[in-house]
């Protein structure tokens, strides 16, 4: 079995065409004038949704044992900072997906 990386992600784009979904992750700081992205999961709508719906159900058991999450980043500490967490883009072509 091969041994898992974790990489952390604090920002996320997430692009699609009429048969795949682009996830992208990196990592966007205050400081920093644009994101560093590191990871790319490219996959079908079918799975897309399946990994919405069980993003959902695990966020729900999280507030069921901790309590609600923020909606924004910095709201639990009363820092603004930029929304790193809803970026859409529709891919158009191939290229747009890095093919």
């Amino acid at each position: 079995m091969t041994e898992m990386i974790g990489r952390y992600a604090n920002y996320f784009e997430v692009g699609h065409n009429a048969f795949e979904f682009l996830l992208d992750f990196g990592q966007l700081y205050f400081e920093e004038p644009e994101a560093q992205m590191h990871t790319r999961i490219v996959t079908s709508p079918i799975f897309a949704k399946q990994l919405a719906e069980t993003l959902n159900r695990a966020l729900y058991q999280y507030e069921q044992a901790y309590g609600p999450v923020p909606d924004k980043a910095g709201e639990a500490d009363g820092e603004a900072r930029p929304n790193n967490l809803r970026h859409l883009r529709p891919l158009k072509t191939p290229e747009d997906m890095g093919f």
